[in-house]
C-alpha cells in the first residue's frame, strides 16, 4: 500500500511532480472522489502549469470510470472553479499548486455548492481509499464535456459589486504569470480603467518572480510600476488567483486586514447588522470597526475550512484573513481575490480621493506581518513564551496557537506550522514603537529555542 501522507495536506493534495504526485495518483483520486461523494457529475478546472493538463485529464478518467460525467472547464482560477461548483451545484476539482514553485502541482477539492473538503471533511477518506486501491466502477462509463465558464463567472461577479458610475482609474496589475492573466482582462473589461499589465503571460515556470504576493519581495515590481506610472492602485494575484493583495498610489503595500475592514464596511452598509468572520491574526481594527458599524464580529482559527464552517454556522456575509483570502456568502462562502479587488475598485472609484486617504480610517494599528522562526521544539517554545508573558497579559487564549493581549492594545499570536518545524509570529500594537519592541522581545524568546 502506498503512503500518501506527504501529499494529502490539511486542505488539499500537493506535491512535486512526478516524484510525489503523478497521473496514476490523480486518476485514483478522481475515482475515490466520485465514489465517496456518490457524485453523478463533477466540474474540473486547471491552472497554467505544464503538468496541470495531464493531471486533470487523468483525474477525469478516474471519475468517468466510476460513472460520473465530467464538465471540464479548462484553464481557470480557483475561484472560477468554485463558481462552477456553486452555480452548477456539483462537486469540483481544481488542479493547481497555487503559489508553490513550478515543480509542484496539486488538487483543491470541494463538494457541491463549493463546500470545502479537508482532512476532517472527506480528504482523509479519499486518501485512505486511494492508498488501499479504488474498486473498479460498475455500470455506465461517464462522459467528459468541455465547457468555458469564464464569461459566466465574470457575469456573476459583476452582479455582486456595483461598479456603475466609477471614475476613470489607472490600475497596475501583477498577475505573476498566473491565472490572473486570464481572469483580470475579462473581469475588468468595459470599465473606465486603464490597466497596466505586469506578467499576464500564462507561464507555469514563473520566470519573473514567485506568484506569492504575501512575500513583500514579490510585490516590488508592482510597487515600482505604480510609482513610475502614477497609477491609482496596484493589484497582485497569486498563482491560482484566489488571493489578492493591494498597493496604494504611493506604492505602499496595504495590509489585508485593512482590505478586510473596507469590504466589511461595504457589506454591512448593504446588509446592516450582518456577521463578519475574521481569523485570530487579522487586526483588532476589524472587529472594532464591525461593532462600530452595528455588525457582529466572529473570531475563528486560521484556514479556509474554519472560516467557511463559521460562515455557514452564523450566516456571515463576509470573512477575511491576513493571507489575502476573502470570503463572500453570496459567492457560496468561497474565497475570491477577484471579488475583493472589485470591491476595492468600486470604493476607490466611487469617491474623489486617493486610495491611501480612503483606507486611512481603516489602518488603525501597526502590524509586524507574519514572521517565521525555525525551532527545535515548537511546543516547548510556546510554553516558555506563555510563561514569560502570562502575568503581564490582559488575556491569554489558545483558539489557534497562543494569543496574548495586553492592556496597552498590543497583542501577539504564536502558532506552529502544520507542515514545517516553524513557529509563525504576528504582532500588533497601537504604534510602531510598541509593536517593534514586543516583536523583538518575543522573537528573542522564540529563537533561543533554535537547534544548536
Amino acid at each position: 500500500m502506498r503512503d500518501l501522507s506527504r501529499i494529502f495536506k490539511a486542505y488539499d493534495v500537493r506535491g512535486v511532480v512526478p516524484a510525489e504526485f503523478d497521473a496514476d495518483i490523480a486518476r485514483a483520486t478522481g475515482a475515490a472522489f466520485v465514489r465517496l461523494l456518490g457524485a453523478e457529475r463533477i466540474v474540473t478546472a486547471h491552472d497554467m502549469r505544464a503538468s496541470s493538463v495531464p493531471l486533470a485529464a487523468a483525474f477525469a478518467r478516474g471519475a468517468t470510470e466510476q460513472g460520473a460525467d465530467v464538465i471540464a472547464a479548462g484553464l481557470g482560477s480557483t475561484d472560477l472553479l468554485y463558481y462552477g461548483a456553486g452555480a452548477l451545484n456539483i462537486p469540483g476539482a481544481m488542479f493547481t499548486a497555487s503559489h508553490n514553485p513550478a515543480k509542484y502541482n496539486g488538487i483543491k477539492l470541494c463538494r457541491a455548492g463549493a463546500a470545502p473538503i479537508g482532512q476532517e471533511t472527506g480528504l482523509a477518506d479519499i486518501r485512505a481509499l486511494v492508498e488501499q486501491g479504488v474498486p473498479a466502477g460498475s455500470g455506465r462509463q461517464g462522459s467528459i464535456t468541455e465547457r468555458d465558464l469564464l464569461a459566466d463567472y465574470v457575469r456573476h461577479l459583476r452582479t455582486l459589486v456595483d461598479l456603475g458610475g466609477i471614475r476613470p482609474l489607472v490600475v497596475a496589475v501583477d498577475a505573476g504569470n498566473g491565472m490572473g492573466g486570464l481572469t483580470v482582462p475579462a473581469a475588468l473589461a468595459d470599465l473606465p480603467l486603464t490597466v497596466i499589465p505586469l506578467y499576464f503571460e500564462l507561464d507555469g515556470t514563473f520566470p519573473n518572480h514567485e506568484a506569492n504576493p504575501i512575500e513583500p519581495a514579490n510585490l516590488r515590481d508592482l510597487q515600482a510600476a505604480v510609482r513610475s506610472s502614477g497609477a491609482d492602485i496596484g493589484l497582485a494575484f497569486d498563482g491560482d488567483a484566489d488571493r489578492c493583495f493591494v498597493v496604494d498610489e504611493r506604492g505602499e503595500i496595504v495590509s489585508p486586514s485593512v482590505i478586510t475592514a473596507l469590504v466589511a464596511d461595504r457589506e454591512l452598509t448593504r446588509e446592516p447588522g450582518g456577521t463578519i468572520i475574521h481569523n485570530v491574526i487579522v487586526s483588532q481594527g476589524v472587529p472594532k470597526l464591525v461593532r462600530e458599524r452595528g455588525g457582529v464580529p466572529v473570531r475563528t482559527r486560521v484556514g479556509h475550512s474554519f472560516i467557511k464552517a463559521e460562515m455557514a454556522r452564523t450566516g456571515a456575509i463576509f470573512g477575511g484573513e491576513h493571507s489575502g483570502h476573502f470570503y463572500f456568502r453570496d459567492f457560496w462562502r468561497a474565497d475570491s481575490g477577484m471579488l475583493a479587488a472589485l470591491h476595492v475598485l468600486a470604493a476607490l472609484g466611487g469617491q474623489a480621493g486617493p486610495l491611501s486617504e480612503l483606507l486611512g480610517g481603516y489602518a488603525r494599528y501597526s502590524a509586524s506581518g507574519e514572521i517565521n522562526s525555525e525551532v527545535a521544539d515548537a511546543t516547548l517554545a510556546m510554553l516558555e513564551v506563555e510563561k514569560a508573558y502570562s502575568t503581564s497579559a490582559d488575556s491569554v487564549d489558545h483558539l489557534d496557537g497562543l494569543t496574548i493581549t495586553f492592556l496597552n492594545g498590543a497583542w501577539f499570536n504564536l502558532r506552529p506550522s502544520n507542515t514545517e518545524p516553524l513557529l509563525r509570529l504576528n504582532v500588533e500594537g497601537p504604534d510602531d514603537e510598541t509593536m517593534r519592541g514586543l516583536r523583538d522581545d518575543v522573537l528573542s524568546l522564540v529563537r533561543s529555542r533554535r537547534e544548536p
